[in-house]
């Protein structure tokens, strides 16, 4: 079982919800929309960038990795949230990114804090 809090300007305070850890057919955005969380989207397929998230791991352990998939790998690279380098740790050394696609990014055994800025492809600075 993951905890994921998310947090936002647009929101009065940080609200965590579970989710089941690899659930496949549970993303991060189909979690914020069960559970009303504003987070912005567009085409929920990973093209349009609008559902950027800032990971963070809220346990004292390293982040547990997941693929990027070539949809949001493409898309994090043209809007410059992720650094060649970052995309070649998390290729190479298995380091997850911090910036990620709710539409693309599926909960993991881990709790982790989910901050967006409310405004359609804008990273959470």
């Amino acid at each position: 079982m993951a905890t994921i809090t998310f947090s936002s300007p647009l929101m009065e305070k940080d609200l965590t919800v579970y989710a089941v850890a690899g659930e496949t057919a549970h993303s991060v955005l189909k979690l914020a929309k069960k559970n009303k969380i504003p987070l912005p989207f567009e085409c929920e397929d990973g093209e349009c960038g609008s559902c950027v998230i800032k990971v963070t791991s809220l346990e004292d352990k390293p982040r547990m990795s997941q693929s990027l998939t070539e949809k949001e790998r493409r898309t994090l690279v043209a809007e410059g949230l992720i650094t060649k380098q970052e995309l070649k740790d998390a290729e190479v050394a298995d380091m997850p990114p911090s910036y990620r696609l709710a539409c693309q990014f599926i909960p993991r055994d881990e709790d982790i804090l989910v901050r967006f800025s409310g405004e359609p492809g804008v990273g959470f600075k």
